[in-house]
């Protein structure tokens, strides 16, 4: 029953944010007592903790998953960013934002996320192009490491990107092209424009 309030909660806090979700809402959505959900969760800050933990873990094994498949670093980018791409399409702007404000325990939880597992996967990564001559060899992959973790998030900020304006996905896929072409050597650019048409080829199919 606690996975089941868990991913029911997730669900709405990723379509609507957190501020404007009651525990009315989740119990309507998992069909329960709001009694019931007290029975596991103590008050509203614990379930959004627990669902923002809940729903990491899922991403950290999704990120790990495509870290071991990917033939080359390129391939891992491509596919990581294909992954962030479609989980962040399911997420509302203000979810970011409703954490931070709100709910600290939880923004510690997103925040220890960020800061830990994804830096050091996308610095693996630098190295691991550097390493197949994928990547320009001058590059530093502790400052680009940082800088890409923090485009990530800057995309939720609604004072740089408001939705009224933006297309959330479409400034993902700008600031990540951005991101890559200046990773990229010679040898890589051919190699990226494989992974590109590769990709337009399976969405057509």
């Amino acid at each position: 029953m606690k996975q089941k309030i868990l991913e029911g909660a997730e669900t709405l806090f990723m379509r609507y944010g957190v501020r404007s979700v009651s525990m009315d809402d989740v119990a309507r959505e998992v069909s329960v007592s709001k009694k019931t959900i007290y029975q596991h969760f103590n008050h509203k800050d614990d379930l959004v903790t627990e669902a923002a933990r809940n729903y990491l873990t899922g991403e950290m094994k999704e990120v790990s998953e495509i870290t071991e498949q990917a033939a080359d670093a390129l391939e891992e980018l491509f596919l990581l960013s294909r992954c962030i791409r479609q989980n962040i399409s399911r997420v509302n702007p203000s979810l970011l934002y409703d954490l931070q404000k709100y709910h600290p325990e939880a923004w510690e939880v997103f925040k220890d996320y960020k800061d830990n597992f994804i830096m050091g996967k996308v610095m693996s990564n630098l190295i691991r192009g550097k390493k197949e001559n994928l990547y320009r060899a001058e590059i530093n992959e502790k400052i680009l490491s940082i800088m890409r973790v923090e485009q990530v998030q800057l995309i939720f900020d609604e004072r740089a990107f408001p939705k009224s304006d933006f297309d959330f996905v479409d400034v993902q896929v700008q600031i990540f092209d951005h991101f890559i072409h200046g990773l990229l050597s010679d040898n890589g650019r051919k190699y990226y424009k494989e992974y590109q048409k590769k990709h337009i080829e399976n969405q057509l199919k």
